[in-house]
């Protein structure tokens, strides 16, 4: 086992990120002490020697991002946090892993200063760390210009072999080689072991060959002691016209007599007696515990100077900016606040009720045009299915190394990383509502990302279209059931399924407006226009389309394409003398955030008889049709065939909407 390589300070500052990280693990009896004893050496170096930051203010938007792609090593991040003097102290990291700590288990956006992503779900990280790399190619292609380079930083990841063998790194990676992303470089903790033993049980590929394959610049340290070594390969790395992988040797348990170099090091606390063996071979006093040299708080806290120096520096540069460009500067000030333009919404379309119906996902399209004709800093785009999904900035360049300034990403067939590219594009700040597209039930492959993003309440936009067994000829394969229930289901995500193009120029003032990310699930077929009134009652997640009669006896409740059934039922009741009402419920999620007062005044609850219709599983319905209600939807997979065919067959038809009502009026 190799020494720790560098000055005495520098081997005292390392085993102190060491020891707390133990310390912190044992006192919960719970953590990841593995990765943070093998892999201080390199993160020390980054963040004492290339790391643009300031620990007094975390959210200076020039500083370099870190992201802990290898969440589970956390306590390396909060060690780090708290020696470099962010708002984290000696009493959080005593509280790892605690009820209401500000050190969880994986590191928090939000919770924690410094923090820049959540991270623990393998590869998401190192996913999201692109997108940062995307955002600030854009945002300096946009914004910088000779002489005024207001925007010049770079991401670093902090990457592990689980992180490299999910499925979501290899489209994450292939894209960022292919963006040539150099202001990204990854730091691969190199260790060979896994949770349950050696990589060699299930990973035997060449890692800095995959990643050059990929168009990655790829440098290797042998010994993850070696700090010079490090620094070297890290200087390298921000010479490159590429992004960076370093892959950097270490022996994960790096000091544990008896667990080095095992997977009995990675996830369970080494236990009291190691701990005490692991620090009397660091040179370390084994008592007292969370023990910090004073010459070490000293020499660590220095970042909060080198910090303070380089936003100053930054500051003067963005003065002179703001002098000679005050319009770029206004816009770009406005889009690191996270403001909208005061005219975002001006050109935004309204549909006439007397027009040709059209899909929801084609009215979407103009109404994406209308916004990011005014919303400069808004950029997006899909997984290869722009001509089908409508997302296309029209008169745009694409995001390429050729352009960075372009507003429409290709993603290619990339869902998972999409999502959290996305997401990274979003917590990096100045891109407004960032957003992807795909077919609605491809949304199954960017779930984990979409999770990530509502449990970080980021401003993100899913944009899924092909929404239901409308779909037709391409089959129960493309033809989305369960997505919806699955969605909804989802905490702090707004869904919403608009009936027509005037409720989804709705939605998407919803969507500019949320402060949590929002879905919207759009139609591949036409449908009919409603009054251009609708569009300013889809904020409430539900109202009243439509009644006739006095105090209802019946309520029909639908959503998206399903609602002119429902309306059309319902004018066919009110012909019959059936006092009914007809209510439009494009999300569930706006809806129960309403007043009871207002809840009731949409669906009083003494009308029982209740019917809804939706294209989808009907689990979630009963919340809002009570036990006396009848649910239409479709609790099996479609079928290939035209979707008139399909709505017929699946009982998706104002008929049956009819033959419901009829059934609990004379029940």
């Amino acid at each position: 086992m190799s020494t720790t390589t560098g000055s005495s300070l520098d081997t005292l500052c390392i085993n102190t990120i060491r020891t707390l990280s133990l310390d912190a693990i044992e006192k919960a009896n719970s953590g990841h002490p593995g990765l943070p004893l093998g892999a201080a050496p390199m993160a020390y170096v980054l963040w004492t020697r290339f790391l643009k930051h300031n620990p007094v203010n975390p959210e200076w938007p020039d500083r370099d991002r870190f992201v802990l792609s290898a969440g589970h090593g956390s306590m390396l991040l909060y060690s780090l946090l708290y020696l470099t003097g962010y708002g984290v102290s000696l009493d959080d990291l005593k509280q790892f892993r605690q009820w209401g700590s500000s050190t969880p288990g994986h590191p928090e956006y939000g919770e924690t200063p410094g923090v820049e992503t959540t991270t623990g779900p393998l590869g998401q990280g190192f996913a999201t760390a692109v997108g940062m790399a995307v955002a600030e190619a854009h945002l300096a292609a946009t914004f910088n210009r000779a002489g005024h380079a207001i925007i010049g930083h770079r991401t670093y990841a902090l990457i592990s072999d689980g992180d490299l063998m999910e499925g979501i790194s290899h489209e994450a990676a292939s894209l960022a080689g292919h963006l040539q992303l150099k202001n990204l470089i990854c730091l691969y903790d190199d260790n060979h072991i896994s949770l349950s033993g050696p990589t060699s049980d299930s990973f035997s590929e060449n890692i800095p060959e995959r990643f050059a394959a990929y168009g990655w610049n790829v440098l290797e340290v042998k010994d993850g002691n070696d700090i010079e070594e490090i620094s070297n390969a890290l200087q390298a790395a921000q010479d490159s016209d590429r992004p960076t992988l370093i892959s950097v040797q270490t022996v994960i348990g790096y000091g544990s007599p008896h667990k080095a170099g095992s997977h009995e090091a990675h996830g369970s606390p080494l236990g009291a007696e190691e701990t005490r063996l692991t620090k009397e071979a660091l040179g370390w006093p084994t008592e007292p515990a969370f023990y910090v040299p004073g010459e070490v708080l000293e020499a660590m806290r220095k970042a909060k100077e080198r910090g303070r120096q380089a936003q100053l520096e930054w500051e003067n540069r963005r003065a002179a900016y703001q002098a000679a460009y005050p319009e770029l500067y206004a816009q770009l000030a406005a889009a690191w606040a996270g403001e909208l333009p005061a005219d975002w919404d001006a050109d935004l379309p309204t549909f006439p009720i007397d027009g040709s119906p059209q899909a929801t996902r084609q009215a979407s399209g103009k109404i994406l045009n209308a916004i990011a004709g005014r919303v400069k800093t808004m950029m997006g785009g899909d997984a290869d299915l722009a001509p089908s999904t409508n997302t296309l900035i029209k008169g745009e360049a694409d995001f390429s190394p050729a352009n960075y300034a372009g507003r429409n990403v290709r993603f290619g067939v990339r869902e998972h990383a999409m999502g959290a590219i996305t997401n990274g594009m979003a917590l990096h700040g100045g891109i407004i509502r960032p957003y992807t597209a795909t077919f609605m039930t491809f949304s199954d492959y960017m779930r984990p990302a979409i999770r990530l993003g509502a449990l970080m309440k980021i401003r993100t936009l899913y944009i899924f279209t092909h929404d239901s067994v409308a779909v037709g000829e391409d089959g129960p394969t493309h033809q989305p059931v369960e997505h919806l229930a699955a969605l909804r289901a989802m905490p702090g995500l707004t869904v919403l399924r608009p009936a027509d193009p005037n409720e989804t120029a709705g939605a998407y003032r919803v969507a500019m407006r949320s402060e949590r990310p929002v879905v919207l699930v759009l139609t591949r077929q036409a449908v009919p226009t409603l009054d251009p009134s609708v569009a300013g009652k889809v904020e409430k997640g539900a109202y009243v389309l439509y009644e006739a009669g006095g105090k209802p006896q019946i309520i029909l409740i639908g959503t998206g394409s399903e609602v002119q059934f429902a309306l059309e039922a319902g004018q066919t009741l009110a012909t019959e003398g059936v006092s009914v009402r007809v209510v439009s419920m494009p999300s569930q999620e706006l809806f129960a955030e309403q007043s009871q007062e207002y809840r009731d005044s949409v669906l009083p609850p003494d009308v029982h008889h209740r019917v809804s219709i939706e294209a989808g599983v009907s689990q979630g319905w009963h919340r809002w049709v009570g036990d006396q209600g009848i649910v239409i939807g479709v609790n099996r997979f479609g079928a290939s065939a035209p979707y008139k065919i399909i709505y017929q067959k699946l009982g998706l038809t104002t008929e049956a909407v009819l033959s419901a009502a009829h059934r609990l009026l004379e029940g």
